[in-house]
């Protein structure tokens, strides 16, 4: 590995850190504020239900879906979800190793299931520029294996983080369905860091168990089944910057582009870890050349 590699690659450690750093202390300092308020929102809440008791009466109730960012094409949604095998095959690990040369940590535990299927648990936040890079892979492997049964919509991370306004997916309130396995995604946080989904308790022991430091936990978070962990993204954002959610879907059928490069290669080591959770199956996806050769690198 030559001089110039060397420091490339330690320059990119050095930004993961600092952006992981970040969002440790955006949650440690959203926790406080939420155990501070706690009294107060109580009481809030105690007032408010009052109020509207009252006015039930006179007054039809009202909801919200409560979704976040904006439906994708049909086209886009397409793009994404038919990435042709001989495009990923094409593409193998890609280029992630020079960014993260060790993007997936072996655990060994207790496998992690639901309902009767090795799970896949995501942890992220619509503000980490990190977490945007990470779904386009995401979305690609998850795929492979079965398939979402509602819109994707596109977001943007943060217009003040690193990598600003990165184009993304989001997958709050999603849904997806697989013979294979469970995906259970949390978006812990919005893009301006607000509360956005809450974790379970068995979910946050997790996260604190494989992922935590003195300043706390970070995005994004990926465990495999209990088989395998992502606590570092696989590639950089940089790569997607000022693109539009149509072309970086496109590009993801290019096998010599940038973000095939990255994001394919991810998603294609991502395949690789689901591929042991779910002892192999199906064969003409953990068999695939691209697959294969990212298995080397688990």
């Amino acid at each position: 590995m030559g001089k110039a590699t060397r420091i490339k690659q330690q320059n990119a450690k050095e930004k993961i850190a600092a952006q992981r750093a970040a969002a440790r202390r955006a949650e440690v300092r959203r926790r406080a504020l939420w155990t501070g308020g706690a009294v107060v929102l109580v009481i809030v809440i105690v007032v408010a239900f009052v109020v509207i008791k009252l006015s039930s009466n006179n007054s039809p109730s009202t909801s919200s879906g409560g979704v976040t960012g904006t439906v994708l094409p049909a086209s886009v949604q397409n793009d994404i979800k038919s990435v042709p095998a001989s495009t990923l095959d094409t593409v193998g690990i890609g280029s992630i190793l020079s960014y993260n040369p060790s993007p997936l940590e072996a655990v060994s535990n207790t496998a992690l299931t639901s309902n009767g299927k090795p799970e896949m648990l995501f942890i992220g936040a619509e503000f980490c520029p990190y977490c945007a890079a990470e779904r386009w892979a995401i979305a690609v492997a998850l795929s492979r294996f079965g398939h979402f049964t509602t819109q994707l919509r596109g977001i943007h991370s943060s217009s003040t983080d690193s990598d600003p306004n990165t184009p993304t997916l989001t997958f709050y309130k999603s849904n997806y369905t697989s013979p294979y396995l469970t995906f259970t995604p949390v978006e812990n946080e919005n893009d301006s860091r607000g509360a956005l989904q809450a974790t379970t308790s068995a979910q946050q022991a997790l996260w604190q168990k494989y992922d935590s430091s003195a300043e706390g936990v970070g995005y994004p978070f990926i465990d495999f089944g209990n088989k395998y962990i992502l606590k570092d993204p696989t590639y950089d954002p940089g790569t997607l910057a000022g693109m539009s959610w149509a072309q970086v879907a496109s590009a993801l059928h290019d096998p010599s582009s940038k973000v095939a490069q990255n994001a394919l290669g991810a998603a294609n080591l991502m395949t690789a870890a689901i591929c042991k959770m779910t002892g192999g199956k199906p064969g003409n996806v953990c068999t695939a050349s691209g697959v294969v050769a990212a298995s080397a690198h688990l």
